[in-house]
């Protein structure tokens, strides 16, 4: 099956030769972000392999010069550097290591391969990914992004990689391409730690910002003379504007990043700073405006509808 996979790589790049054709690349999860990861790299000009458990979601790549397989150990067999963008650290076990079944076979695969993993999971679930993997013979990266789909289109993701030195300059080639400068965090676990941290801060500042404008609102202030001091003054954040109209028209459609991600995160982030002996108040509130938002239907909505559980219609 390989070389079958093999052939159809050379079939599809044709004459077009790159330095980047050289580079065999893998991705699987094609959802909201791997989708725009996989096309971004084929737009370079990379010999891509993709897999995603709904087949439906390949079709778009294939057309665009993708090879799609069947199981994520065709995958493995065919590239070199593997892309994760899974839901989360079990997902990801399972892609990696398989059933018991299929430990032995599954380690064979990921001899020499370097599995870059680029979702968001807690430091210890990355530490454990990443020991279990050196000890089947592959190299392992943590690399999750700040940004979303618009910033994936454009190469201006922030990326921030958790792993040795060498094994960073062999990504770049691969990470530069959603990201001018990716940048070496530490080891394994610095990264993941870092990416939860600027996540708490989405929920944070979205939930505050979502309550003031909820405020204003209920006390008929003028919202556009709100955001006029608030943009003057060092509270103000971008993400303010951003967000400023989705919530106005209680618009959620069409997310970069959905409410249940969110919920998600937040609760890695709770899991280890409670963990870390940290006082988590604040954050355990937005939790629970997060999990009312998600019962209210919103959990597949852009996650300034924790607006909607803030300030009820």
């Amino acid at each position: 099956m390989l070389s079958t996979v093999a052939d159809l790589v050379c079939e599809k790049t044709g004459e077009i030769m790159s330095e980047n054709k050289t580079i065999k690349v893998g991705l699987i999860g094609t959802g909201l972000m791997g989708q725009p990861m996989a096309m971004r790299l084929l737009e370079e000009g990379f010999a891509v392999t993709v897999y995603n458990r709904t087949t439906s979601k390949l079709q778009t790549l294939e057309e665009a010069g993708a090879i799609a397989v069947s199981t994520p150990q065709l995958v493995l067999e065919s590239s070199d550097y593997i892309i994760l963008m899974l839901t989360d650290a079990a997902a990801i076990a399972q892609v990696l290591f398989g059933s018991k079944q299929t430990d032995s076979n599954q380690a064979e695969l990921l001899q020499n391969k370097l599995i870059i993993q680029m979702a968001t999971i807690a430091p210890d679930q990355s530490k454990a990914i990443s020991d279990r993997l050196i000890a089947s013979g592959g190299e392992y990266l943590e690399a999750p992004v700040l940004g979303s789909i618009p910033q994936v289109k454009t190469g201006e993701l922030i990326v921030m990689v958790g792993g040795s030195s060498e094994n960073f300059g062999r990504s770049l080639p691969l990470l530069k391409n959603f990201s001018p400068e990716p940048m070496l965090i530490g080891e394994v676990g610095a990264a993941s730690a870092m990416k939860l941290a600027l996540n708490q801060l989405i929920a944070g500042l979205t939930s505050s910002f979502a309550l003031s404008l909820g405020f204003v609102k209920k006390q008929n202030v003028d919202v556009e003379k709100f955001m006029q001091i608030l943009r003057d003054s060092a509270l103000y954040a971008p993400t303010f504007d951003k967000k400023l109209t989705r919530m106005s028209d209680r618009n959620f459609a069409n997310p970069n990043f959905p409410t249940k991600h969110l919920l998600k995160d937040t609760n890695l982030f709770l899991d280890q700073a409670q963990s870390i002996g940290l006082a988590t108040d604040n954050l355990e509130g937005i939790q629970a405006i997060i999990q009312q938002a998600i019962a209210l239907g919103l959990e597949n909505e852009d996650y300034s509808a924790i607006y909607q559980a803030i300030h009820p219609e």
